[in-house]
């Protein structure tokens, strides 16, 4: 007969992982209302966005405002399923960051420094759902 491990149940643990499923949980509502907010700026006035040299990969940033509108309202989505424990949401959760990491790469000629806090956004994201134990 085994003896079950005291460090796995302990309350304290339990309270941490709670914690940790939260703050991911935020941590993605807040990136996806980020990249909301950004894609409803360049749909609505995409005057305001400064167009630079041709890359490869450019879009119209119209298209570009609708791409970053459903990837944010996704990830709000998958956030609000963190929120109830679902196991689903935490898979989606790292595909949706992964996704959102992509398409802001792909933004950076538009704006630089806000797309580097977006990709910085999803990977502690994906840090924070990858490494959190269920309790």
């Amino acid at each position: 007969m085994s003896v079950p491990d005291q460090r796995e149940s302990h309350p304290v643990r339990q309270g941490l992982a709670g914690g940790a499923t939260f703050a991911a949980a935020i941590l993605l509502f807040v990136a996806g209302l980020l990249g909301l907010f950004q894609g409803i700026s360049a749909v609505v006035n995409d005057d305001l966005i400064v167009v630079g040299p041709q890359y490869v990969y450019q879009f119209d940033t119209t298209a570009w405002g609708w791409i970053h509108i459903v990837v944010g309202v996704l990830a709000m989505i998958i956030a609000i399923g963190m929120f109830t424990g679902a196991v689903w949401a935490r898979v989606a959760a790292i595909v949706i960051a992964s996704l959102s990491i992509i398409a802001n790469f792909l933004w950076l000629p538009y704006y630089p420094w806000w797309s580097i806090l977006l990709i910085a956004l999803d990977l502690v994201v994906i840090w924070a759902v990858a490494t959190w134990k269920s309790a």
